[in-house]
Order: structure tokens, then C-alpha cells, then sequence
């Protein structure tokens, strides 16, 4: 996400008075409910597990999320970059190309040596 996208979110809550109400857990619990709420897009879809007609409350239900995910790394002093790109290295010590491509296995599931 682009710093200045990241800068509009956080303008947005300041704007109105909001980093009062923003801890940790009740960050939390929004980013949990939104996430419901975008997997609610795909409930009783059947065989259309991409929503193709869905997409723009998939986007809508995205952005409430990503929105409550910058207030949080806001909020526990956490740069976002810096937090996904640790993730990505950690997954790609617990899914290493050659065990992983391809299979859907979780990483104490795949082939060991």
C-alpha cells in the first residue's frame, strides 16, 4: 500500500476525533467483522467462487478491511512494510519453492528431505 494511501486513511480517522476510540482489540474485532462481511460476498455462491458479479462489493468489503489493518499497524506502531515483507520471508523458510509449487499442502504437511 502506498504511503499516501496509508496517510489518507490515517487523516481520515484524525479528521474526525476517531484515534480515541482505536485499541489494539477493538481494531481487531472491526478487522474480524469486515472480513465477514467480505466473506459474506462469497456464501451460497456455488461453482462461482470468483463472484465475478460480486466485484464491487468484494472491493468494498476489501478496502474496510485493509482501512481497519493500516489503523491497527497505526495504532501498535507497526510499519506495514515492514511487517509483510518479515511474513514473506518467514512463508518462504516454511514453503520453499521446490516443496511447495504447486501443492496446496500446509508446510508441515509437505515432503521432508
Amino acid at each position: 500500500m502506498k504511503q499516501e494511501t496509508i496517510e489518507q486513511v490515517l487523516k481520515f480517522r484524525d479528521d474526525r476525533n476517531w484515534r480515541q476510540f482505536h485499541n489494539p482489540k477493538d481494531l481487531a474485532i472491526s478487522i474480524c467483522l469486515e472480513a465477514a462481511e467480505l466473506l459474506e460476498v462469497f456464501q451460497w455462491s456455488a461453482e462461482d467462487v470468483q463472484c465475478e458479479d460480486k466485484k464491487d462489493k468484494i472491493r468494498e468489503e476489501l478496502a474496510d478491511v485493509l482501512n481497519y489493518c493500516v489503523l491497527m499497524a497505526d495504532v501498535c506502531g507497526l510499519d506495514m512494510d515492514e511487517i509483510v515483507l518479515e511474513k514473506i520471508k518467514k512463508n518462504e523458510e516454511k514453503y520453499p519453492v521446490e516443496k511447495a509449487y504447486g501443492s496446496k499442502e500446509k508446510y508441515t504437511e509437505l515432503k521432508r528431505d
